[in-house]
């Protein structure tokens, strides 16, 4: 609910530093509740789409390619505009599993060892735009390796199935 909140700005609303009001292809880009904003060793902010029916990866095909492109380069612009950090100081990611449904893209300075920014998790956004641009059902048919720590209750499931 928290997300939807924000995307109405019913919440956070002077915290957004960048919208793209359009219902298709927009998203609205706020700084992580991680992030104090005191600094820019630790930047971190989020890009949440205004598409509610984009849940995860697995939902996405090259219909979004233009969503997509739009978060990463008006989210790399308005970064820079509003912090001065270019974008070859930035990754880009978006998180499978996430930590929450509802499609949301990762952008964090490029020497913060931010949690969930490793290869087993993060998947970068340039990438998943080439992955799409060359397969559009790339997410659907691709095995997608992840970790999870073992206090969550998925970890639990795939234990309970004997599968770890």
């Amino acid at each position: 609910q928290w997300v939807y909140n924000i995307l109405e700005k019913k919440a956070e609303a002077d915290r957004i530093i960048h919208e793209n009001p359009d219902p298709s292809d927009g998203f609205v880009l706020v700084p992580d509740l991680k992030w104090n904003q005191s600094q820019l060793d630790d930047l971190y902010l989020i890009a949440l789409v205004h598409r509610r029916e984009v849940k995860s990866l697995r939902d996405l095909t090259a219909e979004h390619l233009p969503l997509l492109r739009n978060v990463l380069q008006e989210g790399k612009e308005a970064i820079a505009k509003r912090f001065g950090v270019p974008a070859s100081q930035l990754r880009i990611y978006l998180h499978y599993q996430p930590s929450y449904y509802h499609l949301h893209v990762h952008f964090t300075a490029l020497g913060y060892d931010a949690p969930g920014s490793s290869v087993e998790r993060a998947h970068l956004l340039a990438d998943v735009i080439d992955n799409l641009a060359a397969d559009s059902t790339y997410y659907q048919k691709r095995a997608l390796t992840f970790a999870l720590r073992a206090d969550e209750l998925l970890f639990k499931k795939f234990q309970e199935a004997g599968k770890v």
